[in-house]
């Protein structure tokens, strides 16, 4: 498995939003058990859609003006942008076979 990239409030913009390729972001902490969970899934998929989106992380303690401005309320969330807009939105620690589904028509 590769290294997911990281996010930051200072990168957002330009990595996420700017993108040509749709990019699942996964807002997670280091204390989130649940965030714990989901993190090897969300690798996974990186490394099966590397060819189709792009896959990263930003911890939400570090960086909190994008959670904020995005009105993230709970972690782990994964949000799918395309287009520089969110798309689909994931909250809590969910399978892999969910994630697909709704990010799969997006991709």
């Amino acid at each position: 498995m590769s290294d997911p990239l990281h996010f930051s409030d200072a990168s957002f913009k330009q990595d996420v939003l700017e993108s040509d390729t749709p990019v699942l972001v996964d807002f997670w902490a280091p204390w989130c058990g649940p965030c714990k969970l989901i993190g090897p899934v969300v690798e996974e998929i990186g490394d099966e859609m590397q060819d189709k989106m792009k896959v990263g992380k930003i911890n939400v303690d570090d960086n909190p003006q994008v959670a904020t401005q995005l009105g993230i309320r709970g972690i782990p969330t994964l949000i799918l942008f395309k287009d520089g807009k969110p798309v689909e939105q994931i909250i809590g620690a969910v399978s892999k076979a969910h994630i697909m589904e709704k990010i799969g028509p997006h991709v």
